[in-house]
């Protein structure tokens, strides 16, 4: 889905005409309808307004380009998982549950190895297989690799 369409999307699933959106974005009407219309889409900061104000990641908006995966613990990462700053700002580089109220759950590589293992280890993946396959993975993702 391109930008456009999502944009009208949310504008009605909000209930709200062009030129109400327009008045609570702070730009014209004309603005709104260029967008709708994907003849521009908007720019950084009004894109972070449209987040805020329709509750979605600046990526959904964007019709979503990017997978977006925790850089953390690896989980693929949907609005609804999505963390978020303690402005309540999406931050979609970590899933809520690594990196919550502006704060890092996991303080080492470790720790969250336990903790995986631990809970995603079944019948079919065995806790020693799953601790090989994180102990591999985990290394790879940003917020790991600045740390080491």
């Amino acid at each position: 889905m391109e930008t456009k369409e999502v944009l009208v999307l949310l504008r009605n699933a909000h209930g709200l005409t062009q030129d109400e959106l327009a008045e609570k974005l702070f730009v014209t009407r004309q603005a709104v309808s260029r967008w709708e219309t994907g003849e521009t889409i908007p720019n950084t900061e009004t894109l972070k307004l449209l987040s805020r104000l329709f509750d979605v990641s600046i990526n959904t908006l964007l019709g979503s380009p990017r997978k977006l995966v925790c850089q953390c613990c690896g989980m693929p990462l949907e609005d609804e998982s999505i963390s978020r700053e303690p402005d309540s700002s999406f931050n979609e580089e970590y899933c809520k549950w690594c990196y919550a109220d502006g704060k890092f759950v996991y303080q080492s590589l470790e720790q969250l190895t336990d903790y995986l293992a631990e809970h995603l280890s079944n019948e079919g993946w065995p806790k020693a297989q799953a601790r090989a396959f994180f102990e591999k993975q985990l290394p790879e993702l940003h917020y790991w690799k600045q740390k080491i």
